[in-house]
C-alpha cells in the first residue's frame, strides 16, 4: 500500500488541478480518484486551491467522487478539515445550487466536521435570498448552540432578513447583540434598519436614525439618501421629500437616476402631472438618460392618468431609440386602457404581448369583475394557470371579489380553498392535521429549529420551499372580502367562522375586519353583539382605524344617534398623533354649545393641516342629519365643505334633495340638483323624478321643472324609463294646460 510518509516535497495544487482537467470522468477512472485522495490528504491545502478543485469537479459534473473520497480518508482515520467541504459549499452556493450547497452543510456532521462563521453565513445567504427567513432565524438559533460565534457579515444578513420581512424590532434586537459584542453598525446595517423603518412607514423614525447616523461615526451615503427619499415618496410627502432634497444637497448629495424615478412615480401617484413632468425634465438636465425602468414609470404615469395618446408615443420612442419595452411597460399601458374603458383596445394589446407575468392577467381579471364579466375572467384565470403563470395574492383577492359581488359565495369559496392548497393539496392535509400542527408562524418556527437542531437542515430548507410553493398564503385582504360577503348574506356565523380560521393561521385581523363584523352585525339587526366587539376592542387595546369608526357612526346615525356618531369621530380623532388633544376638546365644547359651523371648519383645518383629509365622517354626518331631519345642519356642512372647494358625492347630494323636498324648500332642493349636474353626477332617475315631481305640484315651480328637464336631455338622461312616468304626466298636464291658457290669450 502507498505511503504518503515516503513524499519529500508538498504536493503542488496548481498541478494537480491541472491533471484533474485531463483525466477522465469515468466513475471507473481509478487516477481521478487516486487524484482527489491525495489532494484531500493533505493539510496545507487552502481555500482558493479548493476552488479550484472543485470548479473542475462541478464542470466535470464529478461531485459524487469528492464525497467518496472524503469517505475513504475518513474510514482510514484521517482527519477531515472544514475547509474541504466549505469549499464545495461556497461553490454550490456561487453557481445558485443552494440545494446542494445545504446538502454539503448538513454532511459535515457526518464527517466530524464543525461549521464556522463563514460556512454559516454561506447557507444563511442564500436561504435570505430565498425569503426564508424562518429558516434563517433557526440556522442562526443552531449556529448559537453550537458555539459557534457570528461575525459582522452574519448580524448584518441578519438584521438585512428581518427588516425586509418587516419585523423591525427582530432587527434592532440583532443590533443591539451586535453591539454588546463589540462589534460597531456600519451602513449596511443601518441602511438596512432605514429600509424596514420605511418599509413599515415609520418614516419619522428613520428620519431621526439617519441624522443620528453621522453622529454614531457612521456617515450617510447615497444608499442611505436614497432609501429615505423613497419612504417620504411612498407615503405621499412629497413636499418633505422636496424639503430633505434641500437637506442632502448641503452634504454634497445629488440625486441619481434612483432618486428622480421615486419622485416621478409619487407625484404621478399624487395626481401632481406637471410636476412629475417637470421632474422628469430635470432629469434630462441632469445628464441622465432614461432606462427601460424610467419609461415604465412614465408609461405607469401618463396611462393612470388617461393621458393614452402621451404614453402611446413614449412606448414608440423606446423602440426608437433602440429599447425593447419590456412586461412592465406593456403593462402600464394596458392598466391605462383598462382604466379608461376601452377593454377591447385592452385585449388587443394583451394578444401582441409576446411576455405576460400575473400582474398582466391580474389587470384584465380586474377590469372583467368590475364590468359584471365574471365567466371571462374565470377564463383569464384558468388560461393563466394553463400558460404556467402562478396567479398572486392580489389575483385571486380580485377574481374572489368578483365571485363574491356577482353573489357566486360557494365558487368564491372554493376557489379560497384552491388558493390555500395550491398544487400540493396533501401537504396541506399532512400540515393541518397530527400531533405536529403547523397552523401559524409560531408552531411554524417550532419545527423548523426542530429539524435544524436534528441537522436535518436540507429537509427543512425542501419544507420550506414545498410550502411555499404549494398555493398562495392569504392575506387579511382575502379574508375581509369573504368575510365581508357572508355578512351580505346575512351569514354572521360564517363570518365568525372564517375570523377563527385567520387567527388560527397567524394572521392577525385589522380594523377593516372588525369595521364589516361590525357592520354585518348591525345588518342582522344584533345592536348588541356589535357593541360587545366594539367593548372587546377597547379592551384589548386595539385602536381600529377610521374604517372602523366609519361603520359604528354609519348604524348609529341609522338609528338616529348623530350626536353620539359625533362624539365618537372627535374621540378617534383624539387618538391620532396628528391631531392635538386640546384643539379636539375646544370642538367638542362648540358641539355642546350647538356651534356646527365652527366645528365644522376647525375640523377641515385641523385635516388640511395635518394633510390627512377623509370625506366619509362628514358625508355619514351630513346624511345622519338628513336621516333626523335637521336638513339645516345638513345644509350647513355641504355650505362648509364647497367653501373649501370639497367635491361632494352623489350620495349627499341624494339625500339632501330629498330632505330639502320634505320640507317643501324647492329652492335650496333645486340649487343641490344642479350642483350634482355640474359636477358630472348621473343621478338614480327615481331621485331625479322625486324632485320634478315635487316642482311639478308647486305653485310657482313649474317652469323650474321645465328648464331642469331640459338640462337634464342635454346630459344624456333619458326620459322614457318607468321611473319618470309620474313626471313625465304631471309635465304633460302642465304643457296642456299652458297652451290651453295661451289659446285663451290668443282668442
Amino acid at each position: 500500500m502507498l505511503s504518503f510518509s515516503n513524499f519529500k516535497k508538498p504536493f503542488h495544487i496548481p498541478c494537480f488541478t491541472n491533471s484533474l482537467t485531463t483525466l477522465s470522468v469515468s466513475s471507473n477512472n481509478p487516477g481521478l480518484r487516486f487524484c482527489l485522495w491525495i489532494a484531500l490528504k493533505f493539510d496545507s491545502l487552502k481555500n482558493e486551491p479548493y476552488y479550484s478543485v472543485t470548479r473542475v469537479l462541478s464542470h466535470n459534473n464529478c461531485h459524487s467522487f469528492y464525497w467518496d473520497a472524503l469517505h475513504l480518508l475518513k474510514d482510514k482515520g484521517i482527519l477531515i478539515t472544514s475547509g474541504s467541504i466549505r469549499a464545495l459549499i461556497r461553490f454550490y452556493s456561487h453557481s445558485g445550487h443552494t440545494e446542494n450547497a445545504i446538502n454539503a452543510f448538513a454532511k459535515m456532521r457526518e464527517f466530524g466536521v464543525k461549521p464556522d462563521a463563514h460556512t454559516y453565513n454561506t447557507i444563511l445567504r442564500d436561504v435570505l435570498r430565498q425569503k426564508l427567513f424562518v429558516l434563517s432565524l433557526a440556522l442562526y438559533n443552531t449556529m448559537l448552540k453550537s458555539n459557534c460565534v457570528p461575525n459582522e457579515h452574519t448580524y448584518n444578513m441578519l438584521i438585512d432578513g428581518f427588516c425586509k420581512s418587516g419585523n423591525i424590532k427582530g432587527a434592532r434586537e440583532v443590533l443591539d447583540e451586535m453591539q454588546k459584542v463589540g462589534f460597531v453598525p456600519d451602513a449596511i446595517s443601518s441602511n438596512s434598519i432605514l429600509y424596514g423603518l420605511c418599509q413599515t412607514q415609520n418614516v419619522d423614525e428613520a428620519h431621526s436614525l439617519f441624522s443620528l447616523m453621522k453622529e454614531n461615526g457612521c456617515s450617510p451615503d447615497l444608499i442611505s439618501c436614497n432609501t429615505l427619499l423613497h419612504g417620504f415618496c411612498k407615503l405621499g410627502r412629497l413636499d418633505d421629500a422636496v424639503s430633505f432634497l434641500r437637506f442632502i444637497k448641503q452634504d454634497g448629495f445629488s440625486l441619481d437616476l434612483i432618486g428622480y424615478c421615486s419622485l416621478i412615480h409619487s407625484f404621478f401617484r399624487a395626481r401632481r402631472y406637471g410636476e412629475a413632468l417637470a421632474w422628469y425634465a430635470g432629469m434630462f438636465k441632469a445628464g441622465f438618460k432614461p432606462d427601460g425602468h424610467s419609461y415604465a414609470i412614465m408609461l405607469r404615469g401618463l396611462s393612470g392618468g388617461g393621458r393614452i395618446g402621451e404614453a402611446a408615443r413614449m412606448l414608440d420612442e423606446m423602440v426608437r431609440i433602440g429599447l425593447t419595452p419590456d412586461v412592465h411597460c406593456y403593462n402600464a399601458m394596458l392598466k391605462g386602457l383598462c382604466d379608461m374603458g376601452l377593454l377591447d383596445r385592452a385585449m388587443s394589446l394583451y394578444l401582441e404581448m409576446s411576455e405576460r407575468n400575473a400582474y398582466t392577467h391580474t389587470i384584465l381579471i380586474c377590469e372583467m369583475c368590475k364590468r359584471g364579466m365574471v365567466e371571462d375572467a374565470q377564463e383569464v384565470f384558468n388560461q393563466m394557470e394553463k400558460l404556467g403563470c402562478i396567479p398572486s395574492v392580489v389575483t385571486f383577492n380580485v377574481l374572489i371579489n368578483g365571485l363574491c359581488k356577482a353573489d357566486k359565495l360557494e365558487e368564491a369559496r372554493l376557489l379560497f380553498y384552491k388558493m390555500e392548497i395550491g398544487r400540493n393539496p396533501s401537504l396541506f392535509l399532512s400540515l393541518s392535521q397530527g400531533s405536529a400542527q403547523v397552523l401559524d408562524s409560531t408552531s411554524l418556527q417550532k419545527k423548523i429549529e426542530q429539524m435544524c437542531e436534528a441537522g436535518q437542515f436540507l429537509e427543512a430548507y425542501k419544507f420550506l420551499i414545498q410550502l411555499a410553493d404549494s398555493g398562495v398564503v392569504p392575506d387579511i385582504i382575502t379574508y375581509n372580502i369573504l368575510i365581508n360577503a357572508f355578512c351580505e348574506a346575512c351569514n354572521i356565523h360564517g363570518a365568525f367562522t372564517l375570523l377563527e380560521d385567520l387567527q388560527k393561521k397567524g394572521v392577525s385581523p385589522d380594523s377593516v375586519t372588525y369595521g364589516i363584523l361590525v357592520n354585518g352585525l348591525y345588518l342582522d339587526n344584533r345592536e348588541n353583539d356589535a357593541l360587545k366587539i366594539c367593548e372587546r376592542i377597547q379592551k384589548a387595546g386595539f385602536k381600529p382605524s377610521i374604517a372602523f369608526y366609519r361603520a359604528v357612526m354609519t348604524w348609529l346615525c341609522r338609528m338616529s344617534k348623530v350626536s353620539l356618531a359625533f362624539n365618537l369621530y372627535l374621540d378617534y380623532l383624539k387618538s391620532l398623533p396628528s391631531r392635538h388633544n386640546d384643539s379636539i376638546s375646544a370642538l367638542e365644547k362648540y358641539l355642546v354649545e350647538g356651534k356646527l359651523e365652527q366645528v365644522i371648519r376647525g375640523l377641515l383645518e385641523l385635516d388640511f393641516k395635518a394633510r390627512d383629509f377623509d370625506l366619509a365622517p362628514y358625508t355619514i354626518l351630513l346624511i345622519g342629519f338628513c336621516q333626523v331631519q335637521k336638513v339645516d345642519e345638513a345644509l350647513l356642512i355641504f355650505s362648509v365643505l364647497i367653501e373649501f372647494n370639497i367635491t361632494i358625492n352623489a350620495t349627499s347630494c341624494v339625500h339632501l334633495i330629498k330632505g330639502l323636498c320634505k320640507e317643501r324648500r324647492l329652492d335650496d332642493a333645486v340649487k343641490i340638483f344642479l350642483y350634482s349636474l355640474d359636477t358630472g353626477f348621473f343621478l338614480r332617475p327615481m331621485i331625479c323624478n322625486h324632485l320634478l315631481v315635487y316642482l311639478l305640484l308647486s305653485h310657482d315651480k313649474k317652469e323650474c321643472a321645465v328648464d331642469i328637464i331640459c338640462r337634464m336631455e342635454s346630459f344624456g338622461y333619458c326620459f322614457d324609463l318607468p321611473e319618470f312616468d309620474r313626471a313625465m304626466y304631471l309635465l304633460d298636464q302642465y304643457l296642456k294646460q299652458k297652451q290651453r291658457k295661451i289659446a285663451l290669450i290668443r282668442n
